[in-house]
């Protein structure tokens, strides 16, 4: 049995994944386009419908992306997604993550990618994540998380400048070792 990008049943006690679908578009762009999301990310116009479309027909493309939602309240409240899967290696991606500026501050990104990460441990002894140099945000929640900075990498960025991202490596003996997760 091997990693499904995209199941259909994560879920815990603050977040419900859903596959994300084309007519989810005008729903998760009402959450993107808050500015103040993006203002660290390499793409910082995202918040503008032309290049949150690149964006949302990307992660249609993947076959991994998801809604994010409030388990507690039924809002929606971002996306995320798996990408990369390697079978060989052993080893997927999570990324092009946001969630709503309501739910900054709060475990609620710590929870989202606890759910994927286990989910993910199931299949892959390697997850990866792809991190904006200057998105700082974002790179100190995958350290939280126990990733570990293995390298950067140049990524195409918007309007096809490219753009400068590290890369973080999560080993499933390091989630394990500092979350007893598993």
């Amino acid at each position: 049995m091997s990693l499904e990008l995209q199941p259909t049943h994560l879920a815990n006690q603050l977040v419900k994944l859903m596959p994300l679908q084309p007519g989810d578009f005008d729903r998760l762009f009402a959450v993107a386009s808050d500015p103040l999301l993006w203002e660290q990310h390499p793409d910082r116009y995202r918040y503008k419908e032309e290049q949150f479309r690149k964006f949302f027909d990307s992660g249609i493309a993947s076959k991994g992306a998801f809604l994010v939602m409030d388990v507690r309240t039924g809002e929606l409240v971002g996306s995320t997604r798996y990408y990369e899967c390697d079978i060989a290696c052993r080893s997927v991606a999570i990324g092009y993550t946001f969630i709503a500026r309501s739910h900054w501050g709060t475990p609620f990104n710590r929870v989202l990618k606890e759910l994927m990460i286990n989910y993910a441990f199931e299949y892959v002894d390697k997850i990866y994540f792809h991190v904006g140099e200057t998105n700082m945000r974002s790179q100190k929640a995958v350290q939280k998380l126990g990733a570990v900075k293995t390298g950067e990498i140049v990524m195409d960025g918007p309007n096809e400048v490219k753009r400068l991202n590290y890369t973080y490596e999560l080993t499933k003996q390091a989630w394990a070792a500092t979350n007893n997760a598993l």
